[in-house]
């Protein structure tokens, strides 16, 4: 993965977003606004953990790479996420990569300021630690999804939390989410994610119309329910 530095940066202001103006208003020195290209990598893994990002808009892919070469995607992140949080607990390199998916506005906050605003902001702080929370609560639902899930179900669970980065309406998203990205998020191959994506088109599940439209009620509604038949007769049990 090749790392970009030679990001836009924007003139310091406050964030549009009025969430992020919020939690990160009072900050006012170290940290600075950067408008990244899609493709662009924001930190690699193996470079030095000195600041965390919050993202104003656009999408950010988490990662992690084998020894062997081999990506695995741990998340996708949208506006009023934030990564890079190792960086605040002694964390002294990245131990997984973050690029851009989607044209991103981010702000990025040196780690000794964001500590020093947790110290004396006690609403940023409760805020923060309510994100943790929530952020460790996902974890533990996307690791149970691993565990006993079958690659029609994560990949359908994916696809309803990608839609859920919609503000405008989270029951009808759009994205240009590829198939390899959505396999290495599901943890299967390539062409699974292609059958299960033909057959949720084919259910009125999706749309393709120059971008990938998911219908998140339906999608939950018939591939979610335990009780749901499989209308193309084929079994999703392989993991």
């Amino acid at each position: 993965m090749q790392k970009v530095t030679n990001f836009k940066l924007v003139q310091l202001r406050s964030p549009a977003d009025p969430y992020v103006s919020t939690l990160l208003g009072k900050i006012t020195e170290g940290k600075r606004v950067l408008s990244v290209l899609n493709g662009e990598v924001i930190f690699a893994q193996g470079d030095n953990a000195d600041a965390i990002y919050f993202i104003e808009s656009g999408r950010v892919k988490i990662s992690v790479v084998s020894s062997g070469g081999k990506e695995g995607v741990l998340g996708l992140l949208g506006p009023h996420n934030f990564f890079g949080e190792g960086s605040l607990v002694g964390q002294m390199i990245r131990l997984h990569s973050a690029s851009v998916i989607e044209p991103a506005t981010l702000l990025q906050v040196e780690k000794r300021a964001m500590l020093r605003a947790l110290r004396e902001q006690q609403d940023l702080a409760e805020q923060f630690t309510s994100e943790l929370l929530s952020r460790t609560m996902d974890l533990q639902e996307d690791l149970c999804d691993q565990l006993f899930n079958d690659s029609e179900k994560r990949l359908a669970r994916v696809l309803i939390k990608i839609s859920g980065m919609d503000d405008t309406d989270p029951s009808d998203s759009k994205t240009t989410m590829s198939h390899e990205t959505l396999a290495e998020m599901v943890g299967t191959t390539r062409s699974r994610v292609t059958h299960f994506m033909n057959k949720f088109r084919k259910l009125g599940l999706i749309e393709y119309k120059g971008h990938l439209t998911v219908k998140a009620e339906r999608l939950a509604q018939t591939v979610l329910n335990d009780d749901a038949v499989s209308r193309d007769g084929t079994s999703s049990r392989e993991h």
